[in-house]
């Protein structure tokens, strides 16, 4: 999993609380005060704290018998394609273009299925890419490296807080369907919602013939 804020927190929560064996949890940031509006697994007294280390100590209350491996450090490509290349599913539930693109890439190379989620503002997504299809779209088919796209973070813009709840949830949710080899996972269709009027949209995702990142020859 990278990222242990808005979306990290209930992703990790759930998938603790439903027995997944092994979570890493990769993040580089500390709690703030501003962030316990929508990051669920910290406290008060977590403030000034590594977030993964503040998020180990939460999710072992939960379930003691999960082992969760923290990263606090910025992950490069480097990283990421190691990190990838040792686990089942990866939660991309990161706040940025860039390491959106370099976690999607190092799916790719190592066929890994990418659990994608976002918030902002009133708006989310939920995606997942099961790049361990060669018929799968990947993250830089439906949002091009190389395209133009405003890059703006919660921090800054703000975001819903209860619908970084929905989006985690449904995150967990995707990723033990996959795990379990249940239901129908959400692989090559995007799931909008508009929390402002409540509306849930799913749209359909088809892999890029000419993507610079899946359809390489």
């Amino acid at each position: 999993m990278i990222g242990a804020g808005g979306l990290g927190c209930p992703a990790s929560l759930y998938l603790a609380a439903a027995g997944v064996g092994r979570l890493t949890l990769a993040d580089s940031d500390k709690v703030d005060l501003t962030n316990l509006q929508r990051q669920i697994l910290y406290r008060t007294d977590s403030v000034g704290a590594p977030k993964v280390e503040a998020a180990r100590k939460a999710l072992r209350e939960v379930n003691p018998d999960v082992t969760v491996v923290p990263l606090q450090k910025r992950m490069g490509a480097e990283d990421l394609s190691g990190l990838v290349s040792k686990v089942d599913i990866v939660l991309d539930c990161s706040d940025n273009f860039a390491t959106r693109h370099a976690l999607n890439k190092a799916c790719v190379l190592n066929r890994k299925p990418l659990v994608s989620g976002a918030a902002m503002r009133f708006d989310a997504q939920v995606t997942v890419f099961d790049l361990s299809r060669p018929d799968s779209p990947c993250y830089s088919c439906l949002f091009p490296e190389q395209a133009e796209f405003e890059e703006v973070q919660c921090s800054t813009m703000g975001v819903l807080a209860p619908l970084t709840g929905i989006v985690g949830a449904m995150q967990a949710m995707e990723a033990i369907k996959l795990l379990a080899g249940i239901g129908e996972p959400l692989a090559g269709r995007l799931m909008v919602i508009d929390a402002k009027t409540s509306q849930w949209r799913t749209m359909k995702v088809t892999k890029d013939p000419s993507c610079a990142v899946c359809s390489k020859p």
